[in-house]
């Protein structure tokens, strides 16, 4: 076992006391030249490393943290990062951790001002939030940078603004990766749909990047067939209801033999086909909410592209906590794995989810 390197290790090797290696390793106080590049030539030597956790401990700070994120009671998926959000306080406690939820509308980018406000009007150490109102969420970035506050994003990757780090899938190789496995099952011509579902794709920039890997699959790939995509926003509450939306889509596309849904809205689809007893056209979608597994169990959904929203949550915390306290930043981009998931090896994944 290689033993650990002291600070009174490295004092005693310079000759020097403890106080002045301490003042030398942290850069505070004045400490003579030479005496400085001796200690920082023996530590390197020694291969010191710091003992964050014990520093951490001993300091009894608290960091407060901000977690702005979408309420769950407008849209159960958001639920699971939510519970990572809070795995990852309750593990982080001891070493002063506290995080504060700013919970929003997902489908009301007002509601996100109104909450984004709330914690621009006080102090907080570091920023957790999805993103998912693109052009509301630019003027926070700059203002966060500005203030010198580390932020990270999860759920939606907006480029150019410097976050600490970003977490969550790649959603453009997402897309491609549906459109793959749409095409497997398919080898011959017919029509694919991007279907998007009670969302506001044009403030969506994970969306558009999972529907552009979509259809660049087509497009790059040397096909023998011709494949012909259509994109259809679906939205409730208008002049026509989903089902007449999907009733002229139908009609009007009458060699449709694969749909994918770009959020976690499979279900509304799967209901749809169950309905017309359209067995014959292929369904992927994205994240084990039950609504999607009951479909999925019956061979409505296909496929359902596991997001990990729940480490979405959680790595959040973790990276903003390694940082404030461990001082130790990660790579700014963090994609988590494009996980299959079928009725077949669904159940390893929920009990996974358990533990």
């Amino acid at each position: 076992m290689n033993k650990v390197i002291r600070i009174k290790d490295i004092a005693e090797k310079a000759k020097v006391s403890t106080g002045t290696v301490d003042r030398v390793l942290h850069n505070r106080g004045r400490v003579a030249e030479d005496v400085r590049q001796r200690v920082l030539k023996i530590a390197e030597e020694l291969n010191y490393k710091p003992n964050f956790l014990a520093r951490a401990l001993v300091k009894n700070k608290t960091y407060q943290l901000a977690a702005l994120i979408p309420d769950p009671a407008y849209d159960r998926y958001w639920q699971a990062p939510k519970d990572g959000i809070e795995k990852a306080e309750e593990e982080l406690q001891q070493y002063g951790i506290r995080v504060t939820q700013f919970c929003f509308d997902p489908f009301n980018a007002e509601s996100f001002v109104v909450e984004a406000d709330k914690i621009a009007s006080k102090p907080f150490d570091g920023i957790l939030v999805a993103p998912v109102f693109y052009r509301q969420s630019l003027s926070y970035f700059s203002k966060w940078r500005q203030q010198g506050i580390p932020f990270v994003l999860f759920n939606t990757h907006i480029p150019n603004y410097e976050p600490l780090m970003y977490i969550g899938q790649d959603s453009y190789q997402s897309g491609s990766l549906a459109a793959k496995l749409l095409h497997f099952g398919n080898k011959e011509k017919c029509t694919f749909v991007v279907a998007h579902i009670e969302e506001d794709v044009a403030n969506s920039s994970h969306l558009i990047s999972k529907e552009q890997g979509f259809v660049d699959y087509f497009m790059t790939q040397e096909l023998e067939v011709a494949y012909n995509v259509v994109q259809v926003d679906l939205q409730s509450g208008g002049k026509q209801s989903v089902t007449q939306q999907l009733d002229k889509l139908f009609k009007n596309n009458r060699d449709i033999r694969g749909v994918f849904v770009t959020n976690s809205k499979a279900y509304v689809m799967a209901d749809y086909l169950a309905q017309k007893k359209l067995h014959h056209v292929h369904l992927i979608g994205y994240d084990l909410i039950e609504e999607n597994l009951a479909h999925l169990n019956t061979n409505q959904i296909n496929f359902l592209i596991n997001q990990n929203p729940k480490g979405q949550g959680y790595w959040g915390i973790q990276g903003l906590a390694d940082y404030l306290i461990f001082k130790k930043k990660h790579n700014a981009i963090k994609y988590l794995p494009l996980d299959i998931i079928t009725k077949e090896n669904l159940h390893y994944y929920i009990e996974a989810d358990l533990q």
